[in-house]
């Protein structure tokens, strides 16, 4: 399974800098100088392997939360451009287990069913978010198909069991309401 570690969002100035989204705990080392890169194209799918690219990271720099990335024969706006969209994956099999019980990848979350501390099944995580204010659990309503957003941090998600594929939540009032 290829787990994405960054996209490109746009290019940034006329030499062939990247600005990255980083979906990565280890940014420093993901996408350090000398680093290979696979990219797959945002056209192509996960399971169109021929849309998959290699690229070598020639220098990096914090810029507004994302990252500024030159990589190796990417020498100027144009370039730059094409790559828009561009998704850097890894595969799930080479990452090491975490040493935390209280980190998970998001791979290994998605597809965990979700329940109330009493037990009411509530749905399933479809996606981990990750935003400037921590990341969200988007989960699928057993009961209506809607999605909800559910922060996820301790107060609110106490347990998470990757060996029962469950997900106990402590919601604050009105976190489940519809809108």
């Amino acid at each position: 399974m290829e787990l994405v570690i960054g996209r490109v969002a746009k290019s940034h100035g006329v030499r062939g800098e990247l600005v990255v989204e980083v979906r990565t705990d280890e940014p420093e080392a993901r996408f350090a100088p000398g680093a290979t890169l696979r990219g797959r194209s945002a056209r192509s799918s996960a399971a169109d392997s021929s849309g998959i690219r290699d690229f070598t990271v020639e220098s990096v720099r914090e810029h507004s939360g994302r990252l500024l990335v030159v990589l190796s024969g990417v020498t100027d706006r144009s370039a730059a451009d094409a790559l828009r969209g561009t998704l850097f994956v890894v595969d799930s099999a080479d990452l090491p287990p975490s040493d935390d019980p209280d980190e998970f990848y998001d791979h290994e979350l998605e597809g965990l069913s979700v329940h109330l501390t009493d037990g009411t099944h509530i749905g399933t995580v479809e996606d981990v978010l990750h935003s400037a204010a921590g990341e969200l659990l988007s989960v699928r309503s057993a009961e209506d198909g809607r999605e909800i957003l559910i922060p996820f941090v301790t107060a609110i998600v106490p347990t998470v069991s990757l060996s029962e594929r469950l997900v106990v939540i402590d919601p604050p009032e009105g976190l489940l309401d519809p809108d």
